[in-house]
């Protein structure tokens, strides 16, 4: 329950048939369990990520590892420790001088990066379960009190420079006043050779190393130093003059409950959506709905929440918006969560393809993870879904790193390079080398579990006493171990 006391509220549906794999295109070969949430708290989807579940809209699914054609990790990355590879530093390039002279690059630097089709899970088949039938009432539920939905929007910086920004010379000028001399004026410094100057700016160099190695700094911080690495900020921004040929600007704005900027900016979103999927995934005119653009990427069962330690947004469901010159050009679709920023689904206009929009998005979000660390320290991470190693177009993910993937039967994080030698042996491994670990969230209980059943919570074992001959043990076992003890434990499980 969350510290406004609301629950959470979720109906189990199972994972026994198959289907059709988004992947490998496997007829039948994709396999997960899935529940439909009618609201969640977001330290409780904070916990079901954390033991490889994600949302698509309100469905939750979380595959079945050990049996699905191409499983599917839970990956995060260290946004902190972060730096950009070679790569990402091309693409931030490109992107800058596309801004500063408007030149379109010709072709795109990360082919093959477009990421997750909506149909990579089985969602397309599931329908919300009728809430009429349901009648979940909030104000009527015993015991059951829901926090007020916070509507909160916020603006980060815009990509172009600030008219009082220090220029890059004045950064990189070093404070340092040499050491008085003697000669005919005892005040100036004594005249230098370059190669005592240059000797000298070696050994700096060598002791900030050694200083480095005792204790680094934090990444997030600026670089006052010219012998320092560029951040991922430094990068964002270089090259941008004070007047480029076209503007970049990146809003964020909640979804769910929809703000007023968020209603106002639907249909363009919309529209990008639409032209994204029939371009890029292939997707025929039809099937691009407006009412599936809702149901996936817009619902949300993530309440808005707002805490004394959290960023100043809130948590919740939010819509990053890419305006170029007053228009939308991309969307990232983000969850912001107590200890992540997670990201759900990315579309662009095609027109824009050539620019690595994916790439670019993604680097723009890690580093507004670290900008939202800076308000809340304990936020660190950034969750870029599934890594699907056994499919090579999705195997990108791994490019940012530090990162970890998330063991499918410990719920350990393990470093993805000890887990690439695992996963290239086999498509399925358990990846926690500890052959004597297991899940520290285990289901030990399940009368401990929560239920919903007549507007009433309930531990299970009441429910069971209640609804004697009642034969869905089975199945709610199963959903049990799947959340793990913890959240039974707090997760109400709707009971007809």
């Amino acid at each position: 329950m969350a510290a406004g006391g609301s629950y959470s509220i979720v109906e189990y549906f199972g994972g026994d048939g198959g289907y059709r794999c988004g992947y490998c295109k496997h007829e039948m070969g994709n396999f997960s369990h899935g529940m439909w949430s009618h609201t969640m708290t977001v330290q409780d989807y904070q916990d079901l990520i954390d033991r490889g579940w994600r949302r698509s809209g309100k469905y939750i699914y979380k595959p079945i590892m050990n049996k699905t054609c191409c499983p599917q990790y839970t990956i995060r990355c260290h946004a902190l420790n972060f730096h950009p590879s070679k790569t990402h530093k091309k693409t931030l390039k490109r992107v800058n001088k596309f801004l500063s002279k408007g030149e379109m690059p010709a072709e795109r630097c990360d082919e093959g990066h477009e990421g997750e089709s909506m149909n990579s899970v089985h969602e397309e088949d599931v329908r919300p379960p009728p809430e009429d039938s349901l009648k979940i009432d909030h104000s009527e539920v015993q015991d059951i009190t829901t926090s007020p939905d916070t509507d909160s929007t916020n603006s980060t910086a815009p990509t172009t420079p600030r008219e009082d920004a220090v220029p890059a010379s004045a950064e990189k000028t070093s404070n340092v006043m040499p050491k008085k001399g003697k000669g005919a004026d005892p005040n100036r410094p004594l005249c230098r050779k370059a190669k005592d100057i240059r000797k000298e700016r070696r050994l700096q160099k060598e002791q900030q190393k050694q200083q480095e190695t005792v204790s680094s700094p934090s990444p997030a911080q600026s670089k006052s130093s010219s012998n320092q690495p560029k951040s991922l900020e430094e990068f964002i921004t270089e090259s941008l003059p004070n007047d480029p040929q076209h503007r970049l600007e990146v809003r964020l704005v909640r979804s769910s409950p929809p703000s007023p900027q968020f209603k106002a900016t639907f249909d363009a979103s919309y529209q990008v959506y639409k032209l994204y999927q029939m371009a890029i995934h292939k997707d025929p005119p039809d099937k691009p709905t407006e009412s599936q653009f809702k149901r996936f990427l817009c619902d949300s069962p993530l309440e808005a929440e707002t805490a004394p330690d959290g960023p100043d947004v809130g948590y919740g469901s939010f819509h990053q918006q890419y305006w170029l010159d007053g228009r939308i050009i991309a969307v990232g679709v983000l969850d912001i969560l107590p200890f992540c920023v997670s990201s759900v689904y990315l579309y662009y206009h095609p027109d824009f393809s050539s620019l690595s929009l994916g790439t670019y998005s993604a680097l723009r979000e890690i580093a507004f993870t670290r900008q939202l660390h800076q308000q809340s320290p304990k936020l660190t991470y950034y969750y870029l879904g599934f890594y699907v190693h056994s499919c090579p177009k999705m195997r990108y993910k791994g490019q940012y790193r530090p990162s970890d993937l998330l063991c499918p039967e410990t719920y350990a994080w393990v470093s993805i390079e000890r887990c690439i030698p695992r996963l290239d042996i086999a498509a399925y491994s358990r990846l926690n080398e500890n052959a004597q670990a297991g899940d520290a969230l285990a289901l030990k209980d399940l009368g401990r579990a929560l239920v919903l059943h007549r507007r009433t919570v309930m531990p299970y074992a009441a429910y069971a006493r209640k609804r004697k001959g009642s034969n869905d043990e089975k199945e709610v076992e199963q959903y049990a171990s799947l959340v793990g003890q913890t959240c039974a434990e707090k997760i109400l499980l709707y009971r007809a």
